[in-house]
């Protein structure tokens, strides 16, 4: 327990501790600086999935590709060959992943939040 002369001291600094600035309301919009160091944190464009994935099928050097599905484990594999002659040398690999997991998805519950697979490029 402290003494009273520690209490005094502590109540006098009280008043003193306050920000000068209030802090933000729960239904205000964050400053943009903040949005922005989000942006430019190098962490960010690993957590936004794989970066392959945003290529184009003519600028992946692997000729065999693989995109799995979170949801249900399954893993479906094209040649790039075929993928190109299929989809186009501009086509995204991202959507041509998901294209195929898709057609091809065992996850059919009829509400389109939950329909379809998660793809896992890999």
């Amino acid at each position: 327990m402290p003494t009273p002369k520690q209490m005094d001291k502590m109540a006098s600094l009280v008043g003193k501790n306050v920000p000068q600035k209030p802090g933000l309301a729960p239904d205000t919009d964050l400053p943009a600086e903040y949005w922005q160091a989000l942006l430019d944190d190098p962490r960010a464009e690993a957590r936004s999935g794989s970066s392959e994935a945003a290529l184009r099928l003519d600028q992946i050097p692997r000729h065999l590709l693989r995109v799995g599905c979170r949801r249900c484990a399954r893993i479906v594999e094209i040649q790039k060959v075929d993928a190109v002659r299929l989809y186009g040398r501009d086509a995204l690999w991202k959507d041509v992943g998901r294209r195929l997991l898709d057609n091809t998805c065992a996850e059919r519950t009829g509400r389109l939040e939950e329909d379809g697979c998660w793809p896992a490029f890999e």
